[in-house]
């Protein structure tokens, strides 16, 4: 009998794919824009024991990924806004969308990230103006974040750097209150190298959406905007447990609120 790739597999078959993929150094074009928003909009998005940081910065990040090893290019974006975790500097996401189902069933189950499936686009053209560069994220019918610019001149590649970013990871009960068990604070380390790196010169456009409410963090000032060619390598940690009573407040920030539909 041929063999039913739904059968059970031997424990040498049985690999967790989207780790392995984050410990290969994976090459992304990377547009990433950094703003100051407003300070009370930092801190009502973050649940505890995650605090505001000490500059109110968002972090909003388009990539086109290229896995390798045949897997195709796909396109994938984070909202973040800075923040801490006891004494660790970090990222916080919102959002995190992706172009491919697998980016977004891995990430999701396997570290707790914040993936949706979206449109996603990172183009680059030449006109009489100099080199443009335009990065967006579509979903439900809506250009919901956009970055443009014009590169100004390639710079000096940021030194090799580790960054963190927290996630929650959790699992909420089938019957519709509470979790499974106690929501998870995730430590995932993306150790990073930049072979190169632009300037640009533009702005971070935020327009209104129902279900992807990135609006409400508004471009208070522009601090910069690069586009690179970066690698990364990515490992998690579960460095503790949290009360699901803290959890349960912003656990709708992972999920598309369809109330609003059903009152129109």
């Amino acid at each position: 009998m041929a063999k039913i790739r739904y059968g059970a597999r031997s424990l040498d078959e049985m690999r967790n794919r989207e780790v392995e993929a984050t410990k290969v150094d994976t090459w992304a074009t990377t547009l990433v824009a950094t703003y100051e928003t407003e300070p009370d909009a930092i801190a009502a998005v973050l649940p505890p024991p995650l605090s505001p940081p000490a500059e109110p910065l968002v972090r909003v990040t388009v990539a086109t990924v290229d896995v390798g090893r045949g897997y195709p290019i796909f396109g994938a974006g984070t909202f973040a806004v800075h923040c801490r975790h006891e004494d660790v500097d970090g990222d916080y996401a919102l959002v995190m969308p992706m172009t491919t189902e697998q980016a977004v069933i891995g990430g999701r189950e396997t570290f707790g990230e914040p993936k949706k499936l979206a449109e996603i686009s990172l183009d680059r053209s030449v006109d009489s103006g100099g080199e443009k560069v335009r990065g967006h994220f579509t979903r439900m019918g809506t250009t919901f974040l956009e970055i443009t610019g014009t590169v100004t001149g390639e710079i000096e590649p940021t030194p090799d750097r580790t960054r963190t970013s927290f996630y929650i990871k959790l699992l909420p009960s089938p019957t519709g209150k509470g979790f499974d068990g106690e929501p998870m604070l995730v430590y995932c380390r993306r150790a990073e190298k930049t072979r190169t790196l632009w300037n640009v010169d533009g702005e971070v456009i935020l327009r209104e959406s129902r279900f992807d409410p990135v609006a409400d963090l508004p471009v208070v000032k522009l601090r910069s905007i690069e586009l690179a060619e970066r690698s990364s390598i990515q490992t998690g940690e579960v460095v503790s447990t949290l009360p699901a009573d803290w959890i349960a407040p912003y656990v709708h920030q992972r999920y598309d609120d369809l109330s609003p539909v059903g009152s129109d």
